[in-house]
């Protein structure tokens, strides 16, 4: 699969950039919080303080369980070839007493930094409410483990856990993909691979905010320079640490960056989310775009004020309660049809 042309959100890195969208004053009041904790950009060198800024103790497996309604176990599964071994968090309802549909979790970080329980409370959220199998990836990070180490990896526990999808009590026909910010272009990735390697079959993909584009030089990621979170300095930092010096170039893979495909065919239905006032914005509303040129089915939704990662860092505003609403009423539309 070649790279050019691509679903491009790309604009001339020239000519005057307007001021961006304002942010919703819910998610504004709650930005101005804690300024120092979400810095919009950072260069390569800052990648160890930024790692440190992040390491949250994760969820525990109590946590996880909440209260009885959660199995929940950590194996070991085969990675790719010459490679080591993949962890996988898996939750299943208790007590399951036929296969249930499962999502697949891609957590994000920016290529970066996080691990397989980051991101996971959403995703069991939906899995409560839909009765659902959660299966969540721990990935190789960039840059010490570039492109392909990452998208592999998260390759090799789909495949183990489609494989073994009936022990885990899921059904393997009822597979959804989904991720959020890079977990989220892992995802795109992973419904690409998944088409052209024949497998997994996949139900669905749930891209939330996702990082696509490696050329980082759509009309919002100007806009949104210095504003917001992962701003256009973040972004190159990112997609450097994943890319090194291909980072922009001609050979860059859709396996890597999924905006570089030139062939959105033949996908699993998307549901794709972003913020209107953050750096992805038209790179994301390019990609559904591109799913509906090539006559594939995929829902957009551009949140009016919302910064990249909104709903996680202010989970009870108002817009945030809407967008996982949007989430879960997709899915459930998608499960049941």
């Amino acid at each position: 699969m070649t790279a050019e042309p691509g679903v491009s959100s790309a604009a001339a890195d020239d000519g005057p950039v307007l001021p961006p969208p304002p942010f919703d004053p819910e998610l504004a009041a709650a930005l101005d919080l804690t300024p120092e904790a979400l810095p919009p950009g950072f260069p390569p060198e800052a990648i160890p303080e930024v790692r440190a800024s992040m390491l949250l103790p994760p969820p525990t497996d109590d946590h996880l369980r909440r209260g009885g309604a959660f199995e929940v176990e950590e194996r070991t599964v085969p990675g790719p070839a010459g490679a080591p071994e993949v962890s996988l968090l898996i939750c299943r309802p208790a007590p399951a007493s036929a296969p249930l549909p499962a999502v697949y979790h891609t957590h994000g970080g920016g290529m970066i930094v996080g691990n397989n329980r980051m991101g996971v409370d959403e995703m069991l959220d939906l899995a409560e409410e839909l009765g659902l199998v959660v299966v969540s990836v721990e990935y190789r990070l960039a840059p010490e483990h570039p492109h392909p180490a990452p998208v592999e990896d998260c390759y090799a526990g789909l495949v183990w856990t489609a494989g073994q999808a009936k022990e885990l009590g899921a059904d393997p026909e009822r597979i959804v993909v989904a991720g959020s910010s890079a977990g989220g272009g892992l995802t795109a990735a992973l419904a690409l691979l998944a088409r052209d390697r024949g497998g997994p079959a996949l139900f669905g993909q749930m891209l939330l905010c996702p990082m696509l584009d490696d050329r980082n030089d759509s009309y919002s990621a100007r806009q949104m320079a210095g504003h917001g979170a992962w701003d256009r300095t973040a972004n190159a930092t990112g997609w450097g640490a994943l890319l090194g010096d291909t980072r922009g170039g001609p050979d860059v893979s859709p396996y890597a960056a999924p905006a570089r495909a030139n062939d959105l065919s033949g996908l699993p239905p998307a549901f794709i989310d972003v913020g209107s006032a953050e750096t992805f914005r038209d790179e994301d509303v390019a990609y559904a775009t591109g799913i509906w040129q090539a006559g594939g089915v995929a829902e957009l939704h551009v949140w009016p004020g919302g910064f990249h990662g909104f709903d996680g860092f202010a989970p009870q505003a108002r817009l945030s309660q809407e967008a996982r609403t949007a989430r879960a009423r997709w899915l459930r539309r998608l499960l049941r049809a």
